[in-house]
């Protein structure tokens, strides 16, 4: 043991938090005992010789949860349960359908596993096509007789849902215009792809909980860095060129943090080590005890960043990293919305489904009408977008024509284009309130009464305090819970979070005294704030920073 944690170790005498070189391995509550009993991945072929040829009924509680998750499903909530019912058993909540989870890792898409994502949502999924905010696809309504089919066409096109839930490292968030922006750093593809190979390895099969990670040598900083496990970021070193700051410690949820820089400069190669060094890290330091504290933030927080960097460099990596230059941070133009040059002279076409949504017929569409025009790529985004890669500029035009036709635009109002939400009630365990159908209304209203906005503006609806659309960092964040009605029942609402901003100054969205707003009060409650942002602001201010100022009567 080193010189480091025998001192960490010595200074420890309180309630033992589950640090495996600190505590042992013994487990110390239910998930870590399951963990245990066998690799977790064996549920795998239960799943095809079993429970998809006796049924849902023959799948045992402790597979399906926790298991499955690390399968990339989940149960999804039984239909017409309203949020007063959240918080119950399983047993009450779930469904006997799942929500799949594919991963995309990077963002990236071929118009052939687009086409195979489509057919399995159109014969398979009810014909839901979710994209979300970490670069995934989500499916709904899958019956688990045929799960064993779907990982088949998911497997024969490079795709599958291995570890896209779990105790695991989830999909890595990649620039997804890694490799062909005028505006890149460096390319991280190499990375993301080597990770990719090792992320399934056993060694990283058993962490304390998730693990985020975000990878992007863009300079638009488009993978949320922020906010993730681990990021790393594209920065220009005086002497060493191109490479990556790297980050920590970063989440939201119920007690959100920002991460923080290492300080050290992370050369291409070196980013596949880095990373999983760190991600041992968590797996031998991280706390296991409450499932709450088990994230690598809290590790991070109470070592603090220079302590962190020490032990991964001394007990880990073996070798100290340079210092590095810190990343310059860019505020307001993180994604890639409409067109844009390619380094080669071809563009690219990004367009924004209203919160993600789509049919798999449409994915479908989206394949057939690519490949018209001679393309093959396709590109996910942290901000729920899809692009279109290597447009000919002739054909620039004619494909935003054809997308709009489809209802994908390329130039949306800022209401539709700053709008997040997440699953919510329709199919979702832990909400409290309906979400997308709020959201979609919303915009609706923000267009008709105002048009456009000349300010970016990020509207976030979240049903519960997990902050899956990241209500924390939103201009507008808006959190999901039960709330005082007229008649002092308890009804769907939201706590309002105002002014939250990731990037330079960033900050988590201020709550204003007891102020929430019910469901049926919100599209009215944002359309005030906004006109009271046109009436009040000055010459130039945009939206983010008129919060910050604001009167709290014009914020309420």
């Amino acid at each position: 043991m080193s010189a480091a944690q025998t001192a960490h170790t010595r200074a420890r005498a309180k309630k033992p938090e589950g640090q495996w070189l600190i505590d042992g391995t013994d487990p110390l509550n239910h998930d870590e005992e399951l963990k245990q009993v066998e690799p977790v991945m064996q549920v795998k072929q239960r799943v095809i010789d079993i429970y998809s040829k006796q049924g849902f009924d023959s799948i045992p509680a402790e597979d399906l949860a926790p298991r499955f998750k690390w399968l990339g499903i989940y149960t999804q909530r039984k239909q017409n349960l309203g949020g007063e019912y959240t918080g119950q058993d399983n047993s009450v909540l779930q469904d006997t359908y799942f929500m799949m989870r594919i991963r995309f890792d990077g963002g990236q898409c071929t118009t052939e596993q687009a086409r195979a994502v489509g057919e399995i949502s159109r014969d398979w999924a009810r014909s839901t096509v979710d994209l979300t905010d970490r670069q995934n696809i989500q499916l709904h309504w899958v019956a688990i007789e045929d799960v064993p089919a779907i990982w088949d066409k998911l497997e024969s096109v490079g795709l599958n849902t291995w570890d896209a839930c779990g105790d695991v490292p989830r999909v890595v968030l990649g620039s997804p215009v890694a490799g062909i922006a005028k505006d890149e750093i460096i390319d991280a593809t190499p990375a993301i792809q080597k990770i990719h190979e090792i992320v399934t390895h056993d060694e990283f099969q058993n962490l304390p909980r998730k693990f985020k990670s975000a990878i992007s040598g863009n300079a638009r900083q488009d993978v949320v860095h922020e906010i993730n496990d681990i990021a790393f970021i594209g920065v220009e070193h005086p002497e060493l060129g191109p490479g990556f700051e790297c980050y920590v410690g970063g989440g939201l949820s119920t007690n959100p943090m920002l991460a923080q820089s290492l300080g050290a400069f992370v050369t291409l190669e070196q980013v596949p080590e880095v990373w999983a060094n760190v991600v041992r890290v968590f797996r031998d330091y991280g706390y296991r005890r409450l499932r709450n504290r088990a994230r690598l933030k809290f590790l991070v927080a109470e070592w603090g960043v220079a302590k962190f960097r020490e032990i991964l460099e001394q007990d880990y990596l073996g070798y100290a990293l340079p210092d590095g230059p810190r990343a310059p941070s860019n505020l307001v133009d993180r994604d890639h919305i409409g067109v844009h040059e390619q380094k080669d002279g071809n563009f690219y076409i990004g367009v924004k489904p209203t919160l993600g949504h789509m049919s798999g017929e449409q994915l479908l569409a989206v394949a057939d009408l690519a490949e018209s025009y001679g393309l093959t790529q396709l590109r996910f985004t942290p901000f729920k977008e899809l692009l279109f890669l290597d447009v000919a500029e002739e054909d620039v035009d004619k494909l935003r024509a054809d997308l709009e036709e489809m209802g994908l635009y390329s130039a949306p109002s800022e209401f539709r284009r700053g709008l997040l939400s997440c699953t919510g009630l329709e199919y979702c365990k832990l909400a409290h309130v309906t979400t997308k159908s709020r959201a979609i209304e919303l915009a609706d209203e923000l267009e008709e009464r105002f048009g456009d906005l000349d300010s970016p503006i990020s509207i976030s609806l979240n049903g519960c305090p997990n902050a899956c659309a990241r209500h924390h960092v939103s201009d507008i964040g808006l959190k999901g819970q039960m709330v005082p009605g007229p008649d002092g029942e308890k009804v769907e609402g939201f706590q309002v979070h105002l002014g939250g901003t990731i990037g330079e100054g960033a900050n988590f969205g201020r709550k204003l005294r007891g102020h929430k707003v019910r469901s049926d009060e919100l599209t009215e409650y944002v359309t005030r704030v906004v006109g009271n942002y046109l009436d009040d602001r000055k010459d130039g201010e945009i939206f983010r920073a008129w919060l910050q100022r604001a009167d709290e009567e014009k914020l309420k």
